[in-house]
């Protein structure tokens, strides 16, 4: 039995809350899972975990042996990562998520610096809308708008980002410009589903946020799909700053109910907690978050 392995497994378990998830995070059959860790319990001569169809809930003596078990597994971790030489100069590979839009118009361009600067660290950048985990899919940073509701990584704030109202000047021009969001009623909205109701819109009014009713006459999947159908005079959409700066700064898209925007979304770098920094990661943290703080100065603020 390979005990680094098994422990893997069972720590992988635990993490994953079950033994099929553990071999989809690890690649591993699941008969290779369960395997490994009855072996392990047969080592150790004692129970390590309680199967049930529903969930795995550890044992006394699991408790304290996952803790060791993980404290081994990053000491090997470690050991690998300091002969490899990556404490002693950034170098190997270094993987980055981040949204579709916010990851090319702003990641895109600092980590192409970051190559520049850094010629022994390579970087495969994951956009994507919807939220990774960095640990099951193997995120070494990834940038996120919004709260985080996990404290178990570290995060530090590179700015915030304003929910805008928009639409281009010849719809406001023909369909008039609403002064307050209880005129959203009679206008054609367009909603994208991954940021935005379909029938009701949220807007600060004095010190708290209310939901007011619009009409969609429009829903998209994308919030590409959602801008240029206001550009093109569709109605007025919701977006995130960032995604319409720079048809703003064009002419192409008016912003609306400035005085009644949500609070701003904070923008955050995060990545999980360990114990001594890779150098290529510490080398890119440092690179990026004044760059990205830079960056978003630029749209956070209404002009």
């Amino acid at each position: 039995m390979d005990r680094l392995e098994a422990m893997s497994a069972f720590v992988a378990a635990i993490e994953a809350g079950s033994l099929s998830a553990a071999g989809r995070r690890l690649g591993m059959p699941l008969a290779t899972i369960s395997r490994k860790v009855s072996e392990l319990e047969s080592r150790l001569g004692t129970r390590l975990l309680h199967r049930s169809t529903r969930q795995l809930t550890l044992t006394d003596s699991g408790q304290d042996y996952l803790a060791a078990c993980r404290r081994i597994l990053e000491d090997v971790s470690e050991a690998e990562r300091a002969a490899a030489g990556e404490y002693s100069a950034p170098q190997g590979d270094l993987i980055v998520a981040a949204p579709i839009l916010f990851g090319r118009l702003h990641v895109l361009p600092v980590t192409t610096q970051f190559l520049k600067a850094y010629p022994h660290v390579d970087v495969r950048l994951v956009f994507g809308d919807r939220v990774l985990n960095l640990l099951d899919d193997h995120i070494d940073l990834a940038i996120r708008v919004g709260e985080l509701p996990d404290s178990s990584q570290v995060a530090t704030r590179v700015g915030a980002i304003r929910q805008i109202a928009c639409a281009s000047p010849a719809y406001l021009a023909e369909r008039g410009t609403p002064q307050h969001p209880d005129e959203l009623v009679p206008h054609d909205c367009i909603t994208f589903d991954g940021l935005m109701a379909a029938d009701a819109w949220k807007f600060r009014v004095g010190d708290a946020e209310r939901s007011f009713p619009i009409r969609s006459r429009l829903t998209v999947n994308t919030a590409d799909g959602a801008i240029a159908a206001a550009i093109a005079g569709a109605g007025i959409t919701r977006a995130l700053s960032y995604q319409v700066d720079d048809a703003r700064r064009a002419g192409t898209l008016d912003v609306v109910l400035q005085a009644f925007e949500p609070a701003a979304k904070p923008v955050s770098v995060v990545y999980a907690r360990q114990g001594r920094l890779p150098l290529k990661l510490r080398a890119f943290i440092d690179f990026a978050v004044p760059r990205l703080r830079a960056r978003l100065l630029q749209v956070a603020t209404p002009e």
